[in-house]
């Protein structure tokens, strides 16, 4: 860990072609010369069916939580932040709506639904005495994020919310010790959420049923764990434009790093200032960092600027 600048950027590089596409046409010259004048110094990979996401993978590290794929306690981790570490499993309920097809299920953003705190809290109301039966107390945190806590989310492996979004859901399901309750548990709560009230005041209204729920950031702390570096900061922007595949709004938050971020770092890096810039796509995720460089290095950064998206293209 470091004590430094180091800027984390998720999905930087995300899959879908027309994200690839924008990124080959950028100009991007801050970006690139900061590229240059920094070196890589870490370079993760996993297949693309990995649960966990690179930039969570990479968070882990920097915190010192496990990095067993599906098991990377996130939620855990944020409550423990939050002044109540208590040493149980935590995860992350969202409230979802899926569309079923034929043959497949497809998950919805959870912002398609607009859901508002009133609705939220009636149906986790109605969904408790389920979760309860299972040995998981639900709390409320926001309309489309709730807290699950029970011994329960020590055992099961579940996909990165961010996996799962747009996605067909059939190869994300909950995995290990535990998978079978969870998937039963969602199954009910298919049944309840049918015709609740909620839903249907929502139908009425033209508006996506929340049918069902996703669990993430399942996991118990270790004993010893990190908090987050001081210097390290995750920009969510390019992640959240993405999940949305509102690429005109990746592509401006590309151009915002340009303006803003990326010369802020070069500025450090110059001044002899430790930092560190990690760019993740869907399998992995690189680092770069400052180091010292010899007169003539730092001479050779000028005609040696790798193109942004050669330098991501792998992720």
């Amino acid at each position: 860990m470091s004590d430094g600048l180091h800027l984390l950027l998720p999905l930087a590089a995300p899959a879908h072609e027309e994200a690839r596409s924008l990124l080959a046409g950028m100009r991007l010259p801050a970006t690139e010369r900061l590229l240059a004048t920094l070196v890589v110094t870490a370079d993760e990979r996993d297949s693309e069916q990995a649960l966990s996401m690179p930039h969570e993978r990479v968070l882990a590290r920097e915190c010192g939580l496990p990095l067993d794929d599906g098991r990377i306690p996130l939620a855990a981790w944020q409550v423990a932040a939050a002044g109540a570490p208590d040493g149980a499993a935590w995860g992350w309920i969202t409230p979802c709506h899926w569309e079923v097809g034929t043959r497949d299920i497809r998950m919805h953003h959870p912002q398609d639904l607009r859901l508002d705190g009133e609705e939220s809290q009636a149906l986790l109301a109605a969904m408790q005495p389920f979760f309860a039966e299972d040995g998981l107390e639900l709390r409320y945190e926001a309309p489309t994020r709730w807290l699950a806590r029970g011994p329960l989310l020590a055992q099961v492996a579940t996909a990165s919310l961010d996996r799962v979004i747009g996605r067909l859901l059939d190869e994300w399901m909950p995995r290990g010790d535990g998978a079978r309750l969870l998937r039963r548990l969602q199954q009910e709560m298919q049944m309840l959420l049918y015709t609740h009230p909620v839903n249907e005041e929502r139908l009425r209204g033209g508006q996506l049923p929340v049918n069902s729920f996703w669990a993430s950031g399942t996991g118990a702390l270790p004993a010893q764990v990190a908090a987050q570096p001081a210097g390290l900061q995750v920009l969510h922007g390019l992640r959240d434009a993405a999940l949305l595949q509102d690429w005109r709004a990746w592509a401006a938050n590309w151009e915002q790093f340009e303006s803003r971020d990326a010369p802020r770092l070069l500025q450090a890096a110059q001044a002899g200032h430790d930092v560190r810039l990690t760019l993740c796509g869907e399998r992995g995720a690189r680092t770069w960092q400052s180091t010292r460089r010899g007169p003539f290095s730092r001479l050779s950064t000028l005609w040696s600027r790798p193109r942004i998206a050669e330098c991501v293209q792998d992720l």
